[in-house]
């Protein structure tokens, strides 16, 4: 049984170093794809992880971070870039000397200080990420009681929004993706929005209690679709490449992965993808 990706290795065309957004499957993401040849002249996830100038962590639940922690004593000094309340649980649930020891430069001591917890301002002024040619904004997003977050990462005149753990608005009783939606907006009217890693945690149908903070095909579409009449450019729309992840095994039945892309399919318009492993996307 595959677990669903959850480290996002993102770099601006013409950079050697970029960031990881997300950090769940960092350490055996990256060995298989060392020993799959993913990264050519690299023998090893370090030389890798030498590459990933930071990391931006969406929020703080275990399968978002778990490899991060575990290859921890094996990497070099890098920011975590986050918002305030996702860095906070880090030094206080995980490097904290006991779940862990402490990596970071807050929480008890001694602080090891590998990590710099660098808090970033909800839909603040762009922060550069030094090294990676990009620069970063953080936008909260409601998945589930948690905080969860939508990175919007640029490069010149270019972009690409790396969205965490989301549940639909209607269901979070919240209004955080048309906030992100309408920031985003005039970048797609403009063609210079690249394209969006957005999770579809389930196949339809799931009761509305049973989400838990995720996406479904119909409501990503219904999302999307707030997007699109925010935009109102059906040919832009229908050009962006839309990146889905985070599909949860079944432990039963169907594979969910394979429901999950016929389902939509059969919404069409839009220019679905669903994310694989290892694999280079050039957007």
């Amino acid at each position: 049984m595959e677990e669903p990706t959850s480290a996002y290795h993102i770099v601006a065309h013409g950079n050697r170093s970029g960031v990881m957004c997300d950090v769940g499957t960092l350490a055996s993401g990256l060995d298989r794809a060392v020993r799959k040849g993913r990264y050519p002249g690299a023998d090893s996830r370090g030389q890798v992880m030498d590459s990933i100038a930071a990391y931006l962590i969406t929020h703080a639940h275990l399968d978002h971070v778990a490899g991060l922690v575990l290859a921890s004593p094996d990497d070099t000094q890098k920011d975590i870039m986050s918002l305030p309340q996702v860095n906070q649980a880090l030094a206080d649930h995980y490097f904290n000397w006991v779940a862990w020891p402490n990596m970071g430069d807050r929480g008890p001591s001694p602080h090891i200080g590998k990590y710099h917890y660098k808090d970033l301002e909800p839909g603040g002024t762009p922060e550069p990420i030094a090294g990676t040619g990009m620069t970063v904004t953080a936008y909260p997003l409601s998945h589930g009681g948690v905080t969860s977050t939508a990175f919007l990462l640029r490069s010149g005149p270019d972009a690409f929004l790396c969205l965490g753990d989301t549940g639909p608005d209607a269901v979070e009783h919240a209004t955080n993706l048309e906030d992100l939606w309408r920031a985003v907006a005039p970048l797609v009217r403009q063609g210079r929005l690249r394209g969006m890693l957005i999770e579809v945690s389930y196949p339809d149908p799931v009761p509305a209690a049973r989400l838990y903070g995720h996406l479904t095909p119909m409501w990503l579409n219904t999302e999307l679709q707030t997007l699109r009449g925010m935009t109102q450019d059906d040919a832009r729309m229908r050009a962006l490449p839309i990146l889905v992840t985070h599909i949860k095994p079944s432990g039963a039945g169907p594979s969910s992965r394979r429901s999950v892309e016929r389902q939509l399919e059969k919404i069409g318009f839009f220019k679905f993808m669903i994310a694989e492993e290892g694999r280079k996307y050039a957007l």
